[in-house]
């Protein structure tokens, strides 16, 4: 049952000779991408994931899920990029808006991140925060010597030895990388973790439905099970080319739209929940498609909060934009606006509506009025945000994704480009093997 709807016919004519023109170089891409036969293919263990992913790992990570819930207060997930965003996407998108501002409770620990920068003062303000507390680690590397994350497993694996015992941390400990090498593999063989295998064939931003993400969601107590079962329904929709599947329209209209001069997608969302879901989304796509000086560039706003400060920017600025809006259909929880007999506010004629009926009024008026002003707007629906939801949503994302990088004409499975910044820092910090490098960088900054 297909619990997210697309609607293009806010944005289709804005390209619409170029996305009559691109058909069939659609189907070529969603024909490759299911083939295996285009650049990257060594990467698309995601493609079928869902739909093969066994009950018993499932079970194997509710399992560990409840030894870390019974024993942990917090839960600190180490990873960076797609190793922590998707997580927090779903976690965020489930979770109270006010969760973090609630303690503790029996069996709920909190989730919390490290390793996502290098800051000094958020890891010493995270230290603080677990010191004396009950905590767990979920350590994601592949090679366990990405530096931001191993830089904070080193500190958070030492308080934790520190406080708990390191016998007793042993059980508190889950290193999810590589089946058989590398710096972490290793260190979890010799002293005794519990380990989940990153897949080789399955790149981090697309990780989110392997236990990469699986675990820390099953932590933070939400239901896996409907998460790869809405994933898989929606691979199920996804299979075939043609007018029916969402994932290809999605792609094909928005290259036709790049083709036309709309450089920009913006992710928009109308509820709060929603925010990082637009941070797993903008990994996704600018990882995936920024190469060989081509790719939208992908944004995200959260309104009507930004309406408020980016708005004048996407209503006159320069019309290299386009939207792509997440509707959520039904909020969780209803609230009515109050009467007030004073009325000093002129809002009475509001009295007696649901708030989400406004948000709903806003969201309509800003399309008309985006459009109005030049400005193509996909829409997507969701019935709801609950997992079998988002498990649709993320494998829509991630199938349109590829289709969509094939159709550009790049590897949508590399990121050469990431590299740059890292050899640079190496060189900086001198790093051993790095002395060419060192010698070079400090030769350029002296010029």
């Amino acid at each position: 049952m297909r619990s997210i709807e697309l609607n293009i016919q806010d944005a289709v004519f804005f390209a619409e000779k170029q996305y009559e023109a691109n058909q069939a170089k659609a189907v070529d891409a969603m024909t490759t991408l299911e083939n295996g036969t285009g650049a990257g293919a060594d990467f698309l263990g995601w493609l079928h994931l869902p739909s093969e992913t066994p009950k018993s790992l499932l079970e194997s990570i509710n399992k560990t899920a409840a030894r870390l819930r019974e024993k942990c207060d917090y839960v600190v997930c180490i990873g960076i990029g797609g190793s922590y965003l998707g997580a927090k996407a779903v976690i965020s998108a489930l979770s109270d808006n006010f969760a973090d501002f609630y303690g503790p409770a029996p069996k709920n620990p909190k989730i919390v991140y490290a390793g996502q920068n290098i800051s000094e003062e958020y890891t010493a303000e995270l230290e603080k925060l677990l010191e004396g507390k009950k905590f767990g680690i979920i350590v994601i590397s592949k090679s366990g010597t990405t530096t931001e994350p191993a830089i904070a497993f080193r500190i958070f694996k030492e308080l934790l030895e520190k406080q708990a015992g390191k016998d007793a941390a042993k059980d508190l400990i889950v290193a999810i990388t590589d089946e058989k090498k590398g710096a972490l593999r290793t260190l979890a063989t010799q002293e005794g973790y519990e380990t989940y295998v990153i897949p080789d064939n399955v790149g981090g931003r697309f990780s989110v439905l392997t236990p990469v993400g699986l675990l820390p969601i099953a932590c933070a107590g939400f239901d896996i099970e409907k998460l790869v079962h809405g994933a898989a329904e929606m691979e199920e929709t996804a299979k075939h080319p043609g007018a029916e599947n969402p994932c290809e329209i999605y792609a094909r209209l928005r290259n036709a739209l790049y083709e036309s001069g709309k450089k920009i997608e913006i992710l928009v969302n109308y509820n709060p929940k929603l925010h990082y879901f637009a941070e797993w989304w903008k990994q996704l796509y600018g990882e995936s498609e920024g190469k060989d000086s081509k790719g939208i560039f992908p944004a995200s706003v959260d309104l009507t909060t930004d309406l408020h400060s980016m708005g004048q920017w996407i209503q006159e600025g320069e019309r290299t934009i386009f939207e792509t809006v997440l509707s959520v259909k039904k909020p969780a929880i209803t609230r009515r606006i109050p009467q007030d007999a004073a009325n000093l506010d002129g809002i009475n004629y509001l009295a007696g509506k649901n708030i989400d009926e406004v948000n709903k009024m806003a969201e309509l008026g800003t399309k008309i009025a985006h459009v109005d002003g030049g400005v193509p707007v996909i829409k997507i629906e969701l019935n709801a945000l609950e997992e079998n939801t988002l498990g649709q949503l993320i494998y829509f994302f991630e199938k349109a994704c590829g289709i969509s990088g094939y159709m550009l004409g790049v590897n949508p499975f590399n990121q050469p480009g990431v590299e740059a910044y890292k050899k640079n820092m190496f060189a900086l910090l001198e790093k051993p093997g790095y002395e060419a490098e060192t010698a070079a960088i400090k030769s350029k900054l002296n010029k």
